[in-house]
């Protein structure tokens, strides 16, 4: 424990400190009973659905009961984890403005609900502890000058230079609220109704913690701490990424460590890749998982331009601190597609090309506010299928066509589409790392243009909802979209998890076979097994020759010549080499 001491004395100062400690220690203490310890190794196995709590829907049922029903029916086998993305109580940003940290949504279910899940995938919870619902107890205990409360949240006087402070969004930084004390101008990074905690008080800090002892005591195996980057606050500093806010992970990784060592924090810093590293610490005392946010738009890029080599080069800087750190990969998630993290790898010249390209294909594009007042993109809003695939160039022929030829004159057929997203997910899924796979995404799902017509909000577009029964006979449609992308992504991860070359503390090496190809050979931990992994990203069929003379394609489990490879548009050849 005195990592925990030495965390708290950077923080807080050398008088507080012990005291602090001591409180921290008995927080740990009172949980120790109550939380079972599991097996923490991640393998090949290893692969995580990202949801809403309320993502499959059934009359006269608790989503969350539906969502649990649907997952042990179809993904049992399929993936390992699930995690549900924030199911408390909350007022906006669908579930990132939370009113109370410690309650289920009674309109999603209640903690047995959750819990119950924990029998069939391992869960991750959302740590959103930047920021509080201003509809919350906290936030109105403040209003009402509760001297509990005081300190909470961070009330800015005067007229400081808050220039440099990096903004996320294009909102106001600061919002004025009546107090009986007076208006006060407090910090609010996201909205206004989402109220910045202030952690420079230590109370804050003990609170959040305590409350996440009690996700893992409800069966939390990883923990996401949601835009963490922004934790701390200097005026004077960009209040983004300071010592302080890696500390904080650091206190809480070492405390976990102690009393839940199974538990796997995950953070979530949607930020230049070099600043995102960062939060890996040294290998062993900071987040053991970061989102890979660079992944998303470039191997968007990759497919817009059907060349791999930027794709390639970007993967063969990726490397690790230690064996207890992986990448947490993945292409979509409930948010947009961000644009800051390709920033320094691609070109302003190509990133305004995925802007415009998303624009094409009926997306929409988020902005954000820069120091010099100026706005420039911060994130692209569109389903990742509709991303890669112009929706307006599936045009359908009559009912009575053959199916998989729905082609227009300006089209694409479904199966090209299908095959050029599958590709891209099996990328995501080729590299080092632990997948994790947004709901629409193992169902090619299309943007939902009606419902940000319902909410004003660009992200809807992403997070529509799904009826169980509907979704159902979809699957069960052979000629439909989702049953299509649904059965290919089923078989990529049954593929992928039967074999220790896809271990995530394995070895890749990216290899150059092609331009319009991109290639990473999986070598498992013990070095036994190596499997190579091709991926076309173009429209045209493309002929290169190996290494290798003969492998076993992993898809078909059938041994094939491989001196001379061709690969068809779009196609994704997995072998196991001799």
């Amino acid at each position: 424990m005195t990592k925990l001491l030495n965390h708290l004395t950077f923080l807080y100062g050398k008088e507080k400190a012990p005291q602090l400690y001591e409180r921290a220690q008995q927080l740990v203490d009172g949980y120790r009973a109550s939380i079972t310890t599991r097996d923490d190794e991640l393998t090949e196995r290893d692969s995580i659905l990202i949801t809403y709590g309320d993502q499959v829907q059934a009359p006269n049922e608790k989503p969350l009961q539906t969502l649990n029903k649907f997952c042990k029916q179809y993904l049992t086998g399929v993936v390992s984890g699930i995690h549900i993305l924030p199911f408390y109580p909350w007022t906006s940003d669908d579930g990132f403005s939370v009113v109370d940290y410690r309650k289920v949504d009674s309109s999603l279910g209640d903690w047995d609900d959750v819990s119950s899940m924990q029998d069939s995938f391992r869960l991750m919870f959302d740590g959103v502890i930047n920021h509080i619902s201003a509809q919350s107890d906290w936030f109105q205990g403040f209003l009402k000058d509760d001297p509990h409360y005081r300190d909470t949240f961070i009330v800015i006087e005067g007229s400081p230079d808050l220039s440099q402070v990096v903004r996320p969004r294009t909102l106001p930084l600061l919002t004025s609220f009546k107090t009986p004390s007076g208006e006060k101008r407090v910090w609010t990074t996201f909205s206004a109704d989402q109220i910045d905690l202030n952690f420079k008080n230590p109370e804050v800090l003990l609170e959040i913690f305590d409350v996440l002892l009690m996700y893992v005591e409800h069966g939390a195996t990883y923990i996401r701490l949601d835009a963490i980057a922004y934790l701390w606050k200097e005026i004077g500093t960009a209040c983004i990424h300071l010592p302080q806010t890696h500390h904080v992970i650091q206190f809480l990784r070492a405390a976990l460590d102690e009393v839940a060592p199974h538990v796997h924090l995950i953070t979530e810093t949607n930020v230049p890749h070099a600043d995102n590293l960062s939060y890996f610490g040294d290998g062993a005392n900071e987040a053991q998982l970061v989102y890979n946010f660079a992944l998303p738009p470039l191997t968007l890029h990759t497919f817009h331009t059907g060349d791999a080599r930027v794709l390639s080069n970007w993967a063969k800087t990726l490397t690790l601190p230690s064996n207890k750190t992986a990448f947490f990969n993945f292409l979509a998630s409930h948010d947009g597609i961000g644009i800051n993290p390709a920033r320094g790898i691609l070109s302003n010249e190509e990133i305004d090309s995925l802007v415009n390209k998303t624009l094409a294909h009926g997306g929409l594009v988020s902005y954000k506010h820069n120091a010099d007042g100026s706005q420039s993109p911060y994130e692209m809003n569109i389903n990742y299928f509709d991303a890669l695939s112009n929706p307006f160039l599936l045009l359908l022929e009559p009912p009575s066509s053959p199916a998989g030829l729905k082609v227009g004159a300006e089209g694409e057929s479904l199966d090209l589409q299908v095959n050029r997203f599958i590709a891209a997910q099996a990328i995501m899924l080729s590299l080092l790392g632990v997948p994790g796979i947004y709901f629409h995404s193992l169902f090619g799902s299309r943007g939902w243009i009606e419902g940000v017509q319902q909410t004003g909000r660009n992200r809807t577009t992403n997070r529509e909802k799904c009826d169980f029964e509907k979704l159902q006979n979809e699957l069960a449609d052979e000629d439909s979209l989702r049953s299509k992308v649904f059965t290919r992504y089923c078989q990529l991860l049954k593929v992928r998890s039967n074999s220790p070359a896809f271990h995530p503390h394995g070895k890749q090496k990216i290899l150059d076979v092609h331009p319009s190809v991109f290639a990473v050979e999986r070598i498992s931990p013990d070095k036994k097994i190596h499997v190579v992994c091709l991926h076309n990203v173009s429209a045209q069929e493309v002929t290169f020759t190996t290494d290798y003379e003969s492998a076993t394609e992993l898809f078909v489990d059938q041994e094939i010549q491989v001196s001379k490879v061709t690969l068809e548009p779009y196609q994704v050849l997995w072998m196991k080499t001799k």
